[in-house]
């Protein structure tokens, strides 16, 4: 074992060039409690990835520390909205929801009869707001945080008002779709830090204990030097809407917003993005080029692909090959892998392990021990129990800029595979690339043009 740690980096590529990755069949993450099957890494001798203080670990407590009382608003009242709603109120004590807003009308009033039902909280019609500038009367109100959780589309104009109006943010991810949208978020970004305010993002692997225990692990040395990545988002078809008499072009694309790349930015972006990130995370690089390819076999409505497969290289010169796919009949697979230069970490089979390089388990997060430990093993609420903990204790977080390198290299995979052409980060950033309709009117939208992309050229 001496030896293949003493290897150099590039004979250690040689060695490792034709080994297999290691996926998992069926969900992501498992939670759990960190625990260990040997000695701990440090006592191994492991040379540390990166300095302590020079990233960010989370508590993570049950419940937030008491403190003043924080009034939400939430905008984009469907599923994830009222998901992130009943999150935050569970977070912490002294935290509510005062102002709802939503394109549609009866996703307001859903909300809002969740939130009586459940949270005896009434939210009064003066305090429901529809339509496209709703976001802006829930940001004017009286709230301290803003909770976001629109079709993707719309994010980033969101953020950007509500840090002009100095709101603490929960944005659910994807921050944008387009390249206008990166910059318009880093921007925000970094008017948000230097405000001090905490926006935290719906990247929750970021608030899971097995990746942040993980992720502590491989910073303290415990896999060696990262060499390359394989992430994987491979799944059944997600939902779609079917049309229904009446409803304009517009209700249709936003009720079935999911299927519509300028709302989602294709699957790639909007769920995806998840795994990109993880490598982005705990590698600390982002991509300088992408060249990938997808299709489109059995997706029922919308115009974006079914399936994409991305080779990334990193700033390093490392590559990530990531693979996503939404089709029924086909093996599943949401993990992640990375391989490093004394061994490989991976959410294998649901299990979250690092392995030595002759692939024995050295490390393993016990998910029974988290249990035994915590109440609260839910990373969606614990999104918010460390956002309403850096509020109140004025330890201000910013994860916007960083979810926005795992956002744009997701962008430039599929741009890659809707043209057939090798994207640059720096060429992708500063594109003119916006998504944004001709008419983004609810009445009037025309999306006839709204067609599937084919890469590469017509052969003469």
């Amino acid at each position: 074992m001496k030896k293949e740690n003493n290897l150099s980096r590039r004979n250690f590529l040689k060695t490792t060039a034709l080994a297999g990755t290691v996926g998992v069949i069926g969900g992501g993450g498992a939670t759990g409690f960190l625990s260990s099957c040997s000695s701990d890494n440090k006592k191994a001798g492991n040379a540390q990835l990166r300095e302590p203080g020079s990233y960010y670990i989370p508590n993570l407590p049950d419940l937030a520390d008491d403190g003043k009382e924080l009034k939400a608003g939430v905008v984009g009242c469907g599923g994830r909205g009222s998901g992130a709603a009943m999150d935050f109120l569970n977070s912490a004590n002294g935290v509510t929801i005062i102002a709802l807003a939503d394109v549609f009308e009866e996703r307001v009033n859903g909300l809002a009869d969740k939130l009586k039902s459940e949270k005896n909280i009434d939210i009064p019609a003066n305090m429901r707001f529809v339509g496209l500038d709703a976001y802006k009367q829930v940001i004017d109100s009286d709230i301290d945080v803003l909770i976001d959780c629109t079709p993707p589309f719309f994010r980033s104009s969101h953020f950007e008002y509500a840090v002009e109006k100095n709101k603490h943010c929960f944005l659910e991810k994807p921050l944008f779709v387009d390249a206008v949208g990166y910059r318009r978020t880093v921007a925000a970004a970094k008017q948000a830090k230097a405000k001090n305010l905490s926006v935290v993002t719906g990247t929750q692997r970021h608030h899971q204990r097995n990746y942040v225990d993980s992720f502590q692990r491989i910073m303290d040395g415990a896999i060696g030097e990262i060499t390359g990545g394989v992430v994987y988002w491979n799944q059944s078809m997600l939902w779609y809407r079917e049309r229904q008499p009446g409803w304009s072009d517009f209700e249709f694309m936003v009720k079935d917003w999911v299927n519509w790349k300028w709302l989602s930015g294709d699957h790639i972006i909007e769920q995806h993005v998840h795994n990109i990130d993880v490598f982005t995370w705990f590698s600390g690089l982002k991509p300088v080029s992408a060249v990938g390819f997808g299709s489109r076999h059995r997706r029922v409505t919308g115009d974006q692909y079914d399936n994409f497969s991305i080779d990334f290289t990193m700033e390093n010169g490392v590559h990530l090959h990531s693979m996503c796919r939404q089709i029924d009949g086909c093996t599943n697979n949401v993990s992640e892998f990375i391989q490093g230069t004394k061994g490989s970490w991976s959410t294998a089979n649901g299990e979250t392990v690092i392995k030595d390089l002759a692939g024995n388990v050295v490390w393993q997060f016990d998910k029974e021990d988290e249990k035994a430990n915590f109440k609260q093993t839910n990373p969606y609420t614990l999104e918010h129990v460390n956002l309403v903990n850096c509020i109140r204790k004025n330890t201000p977080i910013e994860q916007a800029s960083e979810t926005a390198v795992s956002n744009m290299a997701a962008l430039m995979g599929r741009e890659s595979s809707y043209t057939g052409l090798e994207t640059k980060w720096e060429t992708m950033t500063s594109s003119s690339l916006d998504y944004t309709p001709a008419d983004l009117n609810i009445g009037s939208m025309d999306m006839s043009s709204y067609v599937v992309p084919v890469p590469g050229k017509p052969k003469d």
